[in-house]
């Protein structure tokens, strides 16, 4: 699977070879490219990326204050002409730091340490295939697998798996922190929903065998883009 890309910098010429850098590259995809960072910034609230390409000295928003209006950005390479910007870019657990110009090899350095990062969360995550939880006095192994779904119900949860329903006193944000996030996507501020238990898509609605949920307005591009992504087989 290819590594997707996005390029955010106010320069033409340094856009471009970061575009001629990615295209050269096998594993990576060029998804967008973007001059104002205001405008990126909502994209990439709205979209999957993998590996974010971003200037720190823009017009409008600068580098640094673009990674901190993200909740959970992606893996981040901080490109500038000004050296002395890298402390505030590493502070921020960027990936790396690249300064203009550099070569097709130094960006290929950049990159293999966003897949060794990859990596590491990836072997991390499927250590773990349970959690625990305190139910009716209780605590209990949930299997990660069986999950289906996950609710809001006033101050606690609900988890639902392929036999039962567990209530436990979590909020929905602590409960999707715990979970590796490449099995469960949030769909609506109440909803979190396991992908490999989805069955249907129809208008703003997600099927889960009998169970359907409704998908937030705000997140339905991001919501089936994530599902169905380039995989739609059409006639």
């Amino acid at each position: 699977m290819k590594m997707k890309c996005l390029i955010v910098d106010d320069e033409p010429l340094a856009r471009n070879g970061l575009e001629d850098f990615i295209q050269q590259t096998p594993f990576l995809e060029h998804v967008k490219s973007f001059s104002s960072a205001i405008e990126a910034l909502e994209y990439v609230k709205q979209h999957i990326i993998d590996i974010l390409f971003l200037d720190i000295q823009m017009p409008d928003m600068t580098g640094i204050e673009f990674m901190k209006a993200l909740s959970n950005p992606p893996q981040v390479i901080f490109t500038t002409a000004h050296r002395e910007f890298a402390l505030d870019g590493f502070e921020l657990n960027a990936v790396d730091f690249l300064l203009k110009p550099f070569s097709y090899s130094r960006f290929l350095k950049a990159v293999d340490k966003t897949i060794a990062i990859d990596h590491r969360k990836t072997e991390k995550e499927e250590i773990k295939n349970h959690i625990f939880i305190k139910c009716d006095g209780m605590i209990i192994k949930v299997l990660i697998n069986d999950i289906t779904f996950i609710e809001t119900a006033k101050d606690y949860i609900k988890i639902h798996t392929k036999d039962s329903t567990y209530l436990t006193l979590v909020s929905l944000k602590q409960i999707e922190k715990e979970l590796p996030k490449e099995k469960f996507i949030r769909v609506h501020r109440y909803y979190l929903v396991a992908y490999n238990h989805i069955t249907k898509l129809e208008g703003n609605l997600i099927y889960l065998g009998k169970n359907k949920i409704k998908i937030s307005r705000t997140l339905r591009s991001q919501v089936y883009e994530a599902i169905i992504g380039n995989k739609l087989i059409e006639r």
